[in-house]
């Protein structure tokens, strides 16, 4: 069969261990996007599977209807917000998915960027190389505020590092996050306007779904101390489109570090937040580690096996007919 895998951006898909389910195939990746949407057909349209590498490929219907030998979507994760799955099912295209669900990447690479934003690690590193003098003052951690907003599964993991890096934890969040501040001693704050203007840290953990979206504004960000830090590692659309970035401006909070943006890959080095020295980026890598990898591609490459041998399937659409006949169970 012929399997596609487009936006390989750290182009290391073939060195996972688990790629041994598929090598055998005739197998093509892509580690830069499609410049548009005529190219991607180009790479996509003579393939039998194509795997989304979670949420980096906006499969439309546009897309879909373009995709004449496409039978099967294999899915990188447990679900995705860039897949038409009304269309897929529409027009046929199975669409397999991932189980699992790891919290360890994304909360580790929060810790990593409030610990380098607020020791000034990555710009002070950088003039090192330059041979400039140093230019900053660092913010202390120990015994700093901490907030979380949503203390999930990610939300507690931060927690709990940043307690072991002596900081005090305010929570906020749903009933749930009550809950789990209660049992892990946190002190969970009264509203959300409260933990915004106590946090010297802000953590953003919340799922993005439609409530959600746009959860945070302006006036969020006009009661942080102007030395706070705002970490996002969830979604860019959490926040209010343009707001982090004029509150920025403004001087409240003073410092963000975010691994998520309105519009992605981040390419061209022409974001604003690349020309602010208090802002601190990195290209969405809050699950992007080995152990990762290898647990989501794996799932997505024994969908891939179980569609080779005729065995039922994990499916995010379920209803689908599939516009080609299933294979014989080998």
């Amino acid at each position: 069969m012929k399997i596609a895998i487009p936006d390989d951006y750290q182009d290391m898909v073939d060195q996972l261990q688990c790629f041994s389910m598929i090598r055998h195939h005739d197998v093509v990746r892509y580690r830069e996007p499609a410049r548009d949407l005529d190219q991607l057909v180009e790479r996509l349209r003579d393939a039998d599977i194509v795997v989304s590498i979670r949420e980096r490929v906006h499969f439309s219907r546009a897309l879909f209807e373009r995709l004449p030998n496409c039978r099967l979507i294999a899915l990188v994760g447990r679900n995705s917000q860039r897949i038409d799955f009304a269309a897929a099912t529409e027009l046929g295209i199975p669409v397999a998915t991932g189980v699992s669900n790891s919290p360890v990447a994304p909360a580790e690479l929060t810790l990593a960027l409030i610990v380098a934003s607020r020791r000034n690690v990555a710009l002070e590193a950088e003039r090192t190389k330059r041979g400039d003098w140093p230019c900053t003052l660092s913010h202390r951690i120990r015994g700093s505020t901490l907030g979380i907003y949503g203390l999930g599964t990610i939300g507690s993991l931060v927690a709990e590092g940043g307690k072991g890096l002596g900081m005090k934890v305010l929570a906020f969040g749903q009933s749930q996050s009550r809950e789990k501040a209660a049992a892990a001693g946190y002190e969970f704050v009264g509203s959300k306007a409260e933990l915004f203007e106590r946090a010297d840290v802000l953590s953003v953990s919340i799922r993005l779904q439609r409530e959600t979206r746009g959860l945070i504004g302006p006036d969020d960000f006009a009661r942080m101390k102007s030395t706070a830090l705002f970490v996002n590692v969830a979604r860019a659309e959490l926040v209010q489109p343009g707001a982090l970035l004029e509150a920025l401006r403004k001087g409240r909070p003073g410092y963000a570090a975010v691994d998520v943006y309105e519009e992605e890959p981040l390419m061209g080095g022409q974001h604003p937040f690349l020309k602010m020295p208090n802002v601190l980026c990195t290209p969405h890598l809050g699950w992007a580690e080995w152990d990762n990898f290898e647990l989501y591609f794996r799932e997505c490459f024994e969908q891939i096996q179980k569609f080779e041998n005729g065995e039922p399937l994990r499916l995010a659409n379920p209803a689908v007919t599939p516009r080609f006949p299933p294979r014989a169970a080998v």
